[in-house]
């Protein structure tokens, strides 16, 4: 092998390093998280975290927040925006956070067959959370949304192919399709280049993970179109997976900008629009916020938390209409 191409290898699988294995302090909950313990047999050895706004009625939807790698529960937080906007909107976040044990990194391990079927792993352990605090607070059952960054975005993907009839809507944010990977080595290539499957192919990966029929979660799709990390080409597998799963083509029926930026919606048979998709122009890989007090203002710029004059959280929760909850 050429050293080019030695140094190129060498070079994802630093990236890599950032969705598997290098050795973070443990970060501490965040004011206002409360730790939640006793929730089912928890297989992937996670733990759980909630943020509940004061005064929080029963019948309130819940949103599931995964965080990236090298982050926890207390860093997916309000430096993305979503305690800003369960707030304002009036719902309850529920924040899984992986632990050392599992993943050097703090990953989610979204390429592990035993963590990304249905019934085992760390996708089981989630399930059993989003449980507990619905039953806690009376959450609304068919208002169960989940959302991540990166190997957070990977395992949403993972939680809304292998508990479909759980969620209402999810949204990937600079993320991975469902079992783009099985091993290390094919998750260096997922990350980048790429992979690229039809959009049949994508979504019989989706149909075999469950028995579920339909119907079938919501999605939003974002990523930055200067994504060092995860190969912006995934946003692209990400909408053919989902659209094929809904039975819709790949031809947008929405094509218009949202603060500057490219915004795609896909809708099925029925008019509903059931797939849409962000394309941050110049973003690197993280999650996009707006700092400041306005009504679709939200975030705090962090490591992977970029300011970029768009708050991903606000335009997600009102694409799964919480907007009209608060």
């Amino acid at each position: 092998m050429r050293l080019p191409m030695i140094r190129r290898w060498a070079a994802i699988a630093a990236v890599v390093a950032g969705l598997v294995a290098i050795p973070t302090p443990a970060a501490q909950a965040a004011a206002g998280l409360e730790e939640v313990t006793g929730f089912g047999t928890n297989p992937g050895n996670l733990r759980m975290f909630r943020y509940v706004p004061a005064g929080l009625p029963a019948g309130r939807p819940l949103v599931v927040a995964l965080h990236g790698c090298t982050q926890s529960a207390a860093a997916y937080d309000a430096e993305p925006g979503w305690i800003q906007v369960a707030e304002r909107m009036g719902f309850a976040l529920l924040l899984p956070q992986q632990q050392s044990a599992n993943n050097l990194n703090s990953c989610f391990n979204w390429f592990q067959p035993t963590d990304t079927a249905r019934g085992s792993g760390e996708a089981l352990s989630i399930k059993q959370m989003v449980d507990r605090l619905r039953s806690d607070l009376g959450s609304d059952p068919t208002k169960i949304f989940v959302t991540g960054l990166s190997a957070g975005g990977a395992m949403t993907a993972v939680m809304l192919a292998t508990y479909p009839e759980v969620f209402a809507a999810g949204a990937v944010v600079a993320g991975l399709p469902y079992r783009c990977a099985g091993t290390l080595f094919q998750a260096l290539t997922c990350m980048s280049p790429g992979t690229n499957l039809t959009p049949r192919q994508w979504g019989d990966k989706v149909r075999a993970a469950s028995r579920h029929t339909g119907p079938w979660p919501t999605i939003s799709l974002w990523h930055g179109t200067a994504d060092s990390t995860v190969a912006y080409s995934n946003l692209n597998e990400l909408m053919e997976q989902w659209t094929d799963v809904h039975g819709t083509d790949q031809t947008a029926d929405v094509s218009d900008t949202v603060n500057g930026y490219p915004h795609k919606g896909y809708r099925d048979s029925g008019g509903r629009l059931v797939v849409e998709t962000y394309s941050i122009t110049g973003m690197n890989h993280g999650q996009p916020i707006d700092p400041g007090t306005g009504a679709q203002n939200c975030g705090t710029s962090a490591p992977y938390i970029l300011d970029v004059n768009i708050c991903a959280a606000d335009h997600i929760a009102r694409f799964w209409g919480l907007d009209g909850e608060g």
